[in-house]
């Protein structure tokens, strides 16, 4: 690995994975379980700037993907899966969880999904001449930097000029009590090898039974840290940093870089936690006031994922008919249970779906590309179409020459 341009806590990190390669998924063959949008390409853009890009002239080229600290693999093995033809650079410090990374990738079959992959054990901050990539995705890497800001500089230096960058970065609020247990195993001096795995699950058996760290960790994270290397993770880490929303944001504003949406948006919704009066006086808010608002009323928030991108965006919001029904859809690819009425949606939220909407999806798979009215034994409504856009169950192209409607 190239030491040009390495974060400062590169090789103390790096020694950490390699003793507990992450994520702790098991290894499988065929396709991984289930779908995860955040990982498509297509469906990434549509939640970005709320349609497709409009085909290029000439010939087109493979969309490009980088996975910025892939750790063992299961980002990778996902964005493989679902962006076939794709062009995926998977990178991470650590040499134990890429040896892990391509077992999973050979057994999983996702390296043939794609035209290229290459797993390679590199920092983020070294990879000056392998852009431009259209989709790069950085799932809890930089809050593991000394310097996160350098981290998201380089990942910007890489982006095509209409790319767009998912991360994934921890939240004070809900690592609250996470925090509090890592100080104590510091205090403890009980170390991040075997030694402090051993101690750290102990100290879980010997706190009370009604001690709040105990019960917050059984009651939340004890099976997401049943493998080792999770808990490691969790409670172990020699570098860590996390953000409140206003940080947050200095940091992408110091970057260069735009904020494009969250990709959990119903979690930045007022109206899962307020009702009435209250839930009105929330929505007459700047979007900006109602995230702060939900950060101060729900203290599990424990991590921010969202979308970054060049220039600001201002999304489709498909209102004119006429645009709408002149569109041609795809698919939505990540869902769970099609083709049928009841499924999983991209969030595998349980769907049910009417004899119409049905339709108009069999419709739009049988004939991708082809503009909604034009599809062949439907006559399809506005309204349907735009419901099942909303839902993310349609991904919508506006006609070549075509204008979008952003209001």
């Amino acid at each position: 690995m190239s030491d040009s341009r390495r974060d400062a806590a590169t090789p103390v990190v790096s020694a950490f994975y390699d003793r507990f390669p992450y994520p702790g998924d098991p290894l499988q063959d065929g396709p991984p379980p289930g779908y995860n949008w955040r990982w498509c390409w297509a469906s990434a853009q549509s939640a970005v700037r709320g349609q497709l890009p409009s085909p290029s002239g000439g010939a087109p080229h493979p969309v490009r993907l980088l996975d910025a600290g892939c750790g063992t693999g299961v980002s990778t093995d996902y964005l493989c899966h679902l962006n076939p033809g794709a062009d995926v650079l998977a990178v991470d410090i650590s040499a134990g969880a890429l040896e892990v990374a391509r077992e999973r990738l050979r057994r999983s079959g996702g390296g043939e999904r794609v035209v290229a992959l290459r797993q390679e054990q590199r920092s983020l901050l070294d990879l000056a001449g392998e852009g431009p990539f259209d989709y790069i995705n950085s799932v809890g890497v930089l809050h593991h930097l000394r310097d996160p800001l350098a981290g998201l500089r380089s990942l910007a230096d890489l982006m095509a000029e209409d790319g767009i960058l998912h991360l994934f970065l921890y939240a004070d609020a809900g690592r609250w009590e996470i925090h509090r247990c890592q100080r104590a195993l510091a205090l403890l001096g009980v170390g991040t090898g075997e030694s402090g795995l051993r101690l750290g699950r102990e100290l879980f058996q010997v706190l009370p039974e009604e001690h709040r760290l105990r019960r917050h960790h059984e009651q939340r994270w004890a099976l997401d840290t049943a493998a080792d290397a999770n808990f490691a993770d969790m409670y172990l880490h020699p570098q860590e940093t996390s953000y409140n929303l206003e940080r947050l944001m200095a940091l992408i504003e110091a970057a260069g870089l735009h904020f494009a949406g969250f990709s959990n948006p119903a979690v930045w919704d007022p109206s899962r936690l307020l009702s009435g009066e209250l839930l009105e006086r929330a929505l007459a808010r700047s979007p900006r006031e109602q995230w702060a608002l939900v950060e101060e009323l729900d203290p599990d928030i424990s991590h921010f994922e969202f979308f970054l991108t060049r220039r600001p965006v201002v999304p489709n919001q498909w209102l004119d008919d006429r645009l709408l029904l002149n569109a041609s859809a795809e698919l939505q690819p990540c869902l769970w249970g099609w083709p049928s009425g009841s499924l999983l949606g991209p969030d595998l939220e349980p769907l049910s779906l009417s004899d119409a909407e049905v339709a108009v999806l069999r419709a739009v798979e049988a004939q991708p590309g082809v503009p909604l009215q034009s599809l062949a034994g439907l006559e399809i409504n506005a309204s349907i179409a735009r419901d099942l856009w909303r839902r993310r169950l349609l991904l919508l192209r506006a006609p070549q020459g075509g204008s979008a409607e952003h209001a």
